[in-house]
Parts: structure tokens; C-alpha cells; sequence
């Protein structure tokens, strides 16, 4: 079982289904053996939460909040970290304010 704040490793399909490859994500909630997850990339110019090496991370990187995916846990490859309160609280501050046009 994964808990929210979960950095993992993970099979994660292209976003054009291409291929796929083990990357990092983040654990935003897991439910019935789905586990929805934030993509994590090193590139830095990308917008999101960043995420340093400091945290545990292999390479200061961001955690990606548009980059949404539903994987069966066994894509997961195993778990690496879990990522601080205020970090959690950053991811959540971050996804409210991406998800509040839904509140109209």
C-alpha cells in the first residue's frame, strides 16, 4: 500500500502511449489497487514544486502537477521517500489551486 506523499519508482506510458519508462512520481492517492500520481522530472525550467536532493530526491527536480496519472500497483517499482509536511502541503496547495475551476 502507498500513502499520499509516496515519491516512487514507477512505469509511467509516454503521453503519446509510445512507450514507456521508469520514472519518478509522487503519490497523490491510491484506491482499489489504483494509484494516482504526480510525474517528477529533473528538468527545472518545468513548472511545479520543486524537490532537492536534500529531500531525497537522486537530483533536484520538480514535481510535476499537470502530469497526472492512474497506475495499477504493479507498475510501482518500489518506493524511494516520503516527502515532508510542508512539501505535502505545497503539492496540495498547488493541485486546489489547478483544480478550482471546478468549484464554479
Amino acid at each position: 500500500m502507498f500513502k499520499p506523499g509516496d515519491v516512487i519508482l514507477a512505469r509511467i506510458q509516454f503521453a503519446d502511449a509510445s512507450g514507456a519508462k521508469v520514472r519518478p512520481a509522487v503519490v497523490l492517492f491510491e484506491e482499489l489497487g489504483n494509484v494516482v500520481v504526480a510525474g517528477v522530472t529533473s528538468n527545472l525550467k518545468m513548472k511545479g514544486v520543486p524537490l532537492s536532493k536534500k529531500e531525497g530526491a537522486a537530483a533536484d527536480s520538480v514535481i510535476k502537477l499537470n502530469y497526472l496519472f492512474t497506475l495499477s500497483e504493479s507498475m510501482v517499482s518500489k518506493s524511494l521517500f516520503h516527502l515532508t509536511p510542508e512539501k505535502k502541503r505545497m503539492v496540495f496547495e498547488g493541485m486546489s489551486i489547478l483544480l478550482s475551476g471546478l468549484k464554479k
